[in-house]
């Protein structure tokens, strides 16, 4: 067994690396519609895709529509930046090719069985295997048209969501509650689709079994998650390195 760090960032650069090799991702890069809504989790991501396909040009830097931050950033109560000027869009790629400028709202309508959308979380019960996403818009934001075209018409939803996002109870029984009319503030959706955390990144890069035994810390540590590895002495020794060399991963700046 290997014991394993991972800071919140390196947690999304882990999850990022895994899912530029997800089956259904490389398959959709080389003859379907890829698309990468915007979000801290899925900057990471779109480097990494995009890296792949040799498409440079990307930041991830304002990758974001809702956000948390401290209370010292002016954000509004949905949790958007009162300036958002500098927001890039969504990640498109039609057939290996990024279309630059394009959101989902371009392309929803044209999506179908073969295509995958990557949409990030808010929530994750691990038990369960199941995220949810925090709403801040009227008609329900991005995670609405993702699921027209999911649920509609058989794309597929890939749901990138970090360790330290997990919450414990019924997602549906904390989304009842957050929902109830005449409530105020946020509101939350529970959603279907294929939950991937960093347990996941490892098993996809790796092979290893991992599994969350402790988290928190101090200094950078905050959110951080202790995960321990079961595997071949080589898969062991493989994700070792893998989580070493994105161990200093810079923590996501606006």
């Amino acid at each position: 067994m290997k014991q394993l760090l991972l800071t919140v960032s390196a947690g999304k650069r882990l999850i990022a690396k895994a899912l530029a090799a997800h089956p259904a991702i490389k398959s959709a890069l080389q003859s379907n519609t890829l698309v990468i809504i915007a979000g801290t989790t899925n900057g990471y991501v779109a480097e990494e895709i995009l890296g792949a396909i040799s498409e440079n040009g990307f930041t991830r830097r304002r990758f974001f529509r809702g956000i948390t931050l401290p209370p010292r950033y002016k954000v509004t109560e949905t949790g958007r930046l009162a300036d958002e000027s500098g927001f890039p869009g969504d990640v498109v790629i039609e057939k290996g090719v990024w279309q630059r400028g394009k959101t989902i709202y371009d392309v929803v309508n044209n999506l179908k069985a073969g295509d995958v959308i990557i949409k990030g979380a808010n929530a994750i019960d691990l038990e369960h295997r199941r995220a949810a996403i925090l709403i801040g818009n009227p008609q329900g934001g991005t995670i609405i048209l993702a699921l027209q075209a999911t649920l509609g018409r058989r794309a597929r939803l890939i749901i990138p969501v970090g360790l330290e996002k997990r919450v414990a109870g019924s997602l549906d029984d904390l989304a009842a509650r957050l929902n109830t009319p005449g409530e105020k503030g946020l509101r939350l959706l529970p959603v279907p689709g294929e939950v991937f955390t960093e347990i996941d990144a490892l098993a996809t890069l790796t092979g290893v079994k991992a599994e969350l035994f402790a988290s928190g810390g101090v200094g950078g540590a905050e959110g951080c998650c202790w995960l321990l590895v079961n595997g071949t002495p080589e898969q062991e020794a493989l994700a070792e390195k893998i989580v070493r060399e994105i161990a200093d991963e810079s923590p996501f700046e606006i």
